[in-house]
């Protein structure tokens, strides 16, 4: 199995925090967070790096027309969210490792997502559940923004449904201001780059 060569990864997660402009308070104290996580000490990318967590990568993907979002329901937390998950041996850094969840779990081509943007898109810190296996956690989510040259997906083997949903019906769920905060990044990243139709 491969290595992950974690101090490059974890240099590449302190770079794109670095270079992040958090758009509000909320976005600094996660920011703040992040950093102090990954000069913490231990393997802040292991996905047994439970006290208090560990980073994870996730991918909004626009339509050709950047009016849609893909979203899949997940399996496991039971909730429609971004595509995203662990950084894993063989991930050059988290922008591999969000593209590479968002092709597993939508069926979308690699060849078809191309980045908005050169680095983070947002930034999130939520808490996982416990599991029978796992003690609550925190995911210090790191957010990507793609776009998609084709609608063309398929269900990946570890969710329930893969949709695209209109960003004007992205709503607070369960209380999540992290998702509104995400549409109105999209939307604005959808005014600079629409391509053809959805």
């Amino acid at each position: 199995m491969p290595t992950i060569d974690r101090e490059g990864c974890l240099g590449a997660v302190r770079r794109l925090l670095r270079d992040y402009a958090p758009r509000d308070e909320p976005e600094a104290d996660f920011r703040r967070r992040m950093l102090d996580l990954a000069d913490r000490g231990g393997d802040p990318l292991a996905r047994d790096h439970f006290a208090p967590g560990h980073f994870t990568a996730s991918a909004f993907v626009l339509c050709p027309a950047r009016a849609d979002v893909m979203l899949i329901h997940h399996a496991k937390l039971d909730r429609w969210l971004q595509p995203g998950g662990h950084v894993e041996p063989g991930d050059a850094d988290p922008a591999a490792a969000a593209l590479r969840e968002a092709v597993e779990e939508t069926g979308l081509e690699e060849t078809g997502l191309a980045p908005l943007g050169s680095g983070l898109f947002d930034v999130d810190i939520h808490t996982i559940p416990a599991r029978r296996d796992e003690p609550e956690h925190l995911h210090f989510d790191l957010r990507f923004a793609f776009g998609a040259r084709s609608r063309a997906h398929s269900r990946g083997a570890e969710v329930r449904d893969t949709r695209w949903i209109p960003l004007a019906a992205l709503v607070r769920a369960d209380g999540e201001a992290a998702m509104l905060r995400a549409r109105d990044k999209l939307r604005a990243l959808g005014r600079g780059s629409a391509g053809s139709d959805c």
